[in-house]
């Protein structure tokens, strides 16, 4: 388990902290959307090193996949992401300094590249909400299976929201256990707030709650892909959130689910 997070804030135009150097690769200088090669770029940030090189370890399974720096709080994390350029950031919720949260707030205010994965534990359910309004992209449960780390990076690389199976479920019971009726009520209002989308756009929804890319909901729905983000970006604003997780939530709130995969997407 990671140590309890810093309670003070980050202060991320304070003093420079310098980042041990053992822990990262050479510095890039271009653009995190321009990945060499096709290969995606990711820092990992946790401050268990057991941890750390746990992530790394499965990373590497994936010959596409590259991590090119490693941080052991969340304000290394924020100073790494600049330096590097990634193109997903992996953080720990919990980490000394700053946590995962702060972290990812930072780097989706001045680095929007950057995709943003975040690691929980069971038990984590508030951090979890707090890091959908931080603008994180995909959320994990530690004790997964390793697969699931490799799509979550994949899809949050892609552009996509990723939310395991266990981190969805925990979501939708925590917000539905926050008092009396609470379950009936969320629904209802998810369910009115989906009632105002066209048959198009409830269907790109179901799509996002599966965690789909752009890409994989216009292969399913025959349409080009700008399309598709021109109804992603309806979506967004007709249901009042600010990213594709979040409408991910909402989906799931409201009993939307995506249809199975074609068959020769299904193994």
């Amino acid at each position: 388990m990671s140590r309890p997070d810093a309670t003070r804030a980050a202060d991320w135009t304070g003093e420079a902290h310098t980042a041990p150097a053992a822990r990262t690769a050479p510095a890039c200088t271009g653009p995190a959307d321009t990945p060499p090669a096709g290969t995606i770029r990711v820092l990992v940030a946790d401050d268990e090193p057991m941890i750390r090189a746990g992530v790394r370890a499965v990373l590497a399974t994936d010959p596409g996949i590259e991590v090119v720096a490693e941080a052991a709080d969340g304000h290394e994390a924020v100073e790494l992401v600049r330096a590097h350029r990634p193109h997903v950031a992996v953080l720990d919720v919990r980490m000394p300094r700053a946590n995962g949260i702060d972290a990812a707030a930072e780097i989706r205010r001045t680095l929007p590249a950057t995709g943003v994965v975040m690691l929980t534990t069971f038990g984590e359910d508030d951090y979890i909400l707090r890091a959908l309004s931080s603008g994180a992209a995909g959320f994990l449960i530690k004790s997964g299976e390793p697969e699931e780390l490799v799509a979550g990076v994949r899809a949050v690389a892609e552009g996509a929201a990723y939310l395991s199976p266990k981190v969805a479920a925990r979501v939708v019971a925590h917000l539905a256990s926050t008092g009396a009726g609470a379950l009936a009520g969320r629904r209802d209002a998810a369910r009115e707030r989906v009632a105002g989308l066209t048959p198009r756009e409830r269907e790109v929804l179901s799509y996002l709650g599966g965690g789909l890319s752009n890409g994989q909901i216009a292969r399913r729905l025959h349409l080009v892909e700008g399309t598709v983000k021109a109804h992603v970006s309806s979506v967004l604003a007709r249901l009042g959130v600010d990213n594709r997780a979040a409408a991910a939530v909402v989906a799931h709130e409201a009993g939307i689910l995506p249809p199975p995969p074609p068959p020769q997407e299904q193994r």
